[in-house]
């Protein structure tokens, strides 16, 4: 029951992520940091892109996935065309990952000790979530405070 929910939050939540992206007018600007802005709207986009590639498209969902961490917080000036096609592709991992669990793995350690400890799937799916959503909102205010 709780991953059929979360399936759905991620999908609404992949798509206003999306939403976002595309919001901005100038691409120069999803580069920017200024004053206490430490991450750009690009690199939080990159970030949660292979945050969730690697977590659970690759470990859960068994898609072959290769992350670059030291790419996500350096790397400028991706095109935001392929920040909203590699958007819409995790999208599709999500969902036939999540979807290809069954629920009783929701109780079952998840294969990697991120923290340094267990955790349950369960656990390691609401904490991505959570995650997820805490840097679509740094991306939301990026773009309204240094968009024209």
């Amino acid at each position: 029951m709780l991953l059929n929910e979360l399936i759905k939050l991620f999908e609404r939540d992949l798509d206003r992520l999306y939403k976002e992206i595309d919001a901005y007018t100038d691409e120069k600007v999803l580069w920017e940091i200024e004053n206490q802005i430490s991450n750009s709207g690009g690199n939080l986009c990159l970030h949660l892109l292979g945050n969730l590639q690697a977590f659970v498209g690759h470990e859960l969902g068994g898609f072959d996935y290769q992350r670059d961490r030291e790419f996500e917080f350096a790397g400028k000036d991706v095109p935001k065309s392929k920040l909203l096609s590699e958007i819409t592709k995790l999208k599709r991992i999500m969902v036939s990952s999540l979807e290809g669990m069954d629920e009783d793995l929701m109780d079952k350690n998840y294969p990697i000790e991120v923290f340094g400890r267990p955790m349950t799937n369960e656990y390691f799916l609401i904490h991505l979530y959570g995650h997820f959503n805490y840097h679509l909102g740094q991306i939301n205010y990026h773009r309204r405070i240094l968009q024209p």
